[in-house]
């Protein structure tokens, strides 16, 4: 019954910004790590950024100083504040977190994906 749905994502031109909110919703006990990766056409899925529930930050080095993660725990909720935006950032972005239930189990969830397309 967990899921989770991104939206946000759209069609912007180079340099510019967009805010992908990432909603969990569900059975849910506890949100421990939550986190957005890529995937770009032709390549693998790639970790983007992630946080700890205690808000402990990660972020690859490509997007490091123009993306920041956040994360509202009394809403369930992640965001991915991108700026400075490059046509490389062009991708599918996907929510990712660490979730469990409220019978106990733990288990790892994937959203649908948010499609982000940047021109030059």
């Amino acid at each position: 019954q967990v899921r989770l749905v991104e939206s946000g994502g759209g069609l912007v031109q180079a340099g510019g910004s967009l805010r992908l909110p990432c909603a969990a919703s569900g059975s849910i006990s506890t949100i421990y790590s939550m986190a957005w990766y890529r995937q770009a056409p032709g390549k693998q899925r790639e970790l983007v950024a992630s946080i700890t529930r205690c808000g402990s930050t990660n972020y690859a080095d490509s997007v490091k100083g123009r993306f920041t993660i956040s994360r509202d725990n009394a809403k369930n909720t992640v965001y991915l504040q991108m700026n400075s935006l490059k046509p490389e950032d062009t991708a599918v972005y996907y929510c990712n977190a660490d979730i469990r239930n409220t019978l106990a189990v733990w288990r790892n969830y994937w959203g649908q994906g948010t499609q982000v397309s940047v021109s030059s």
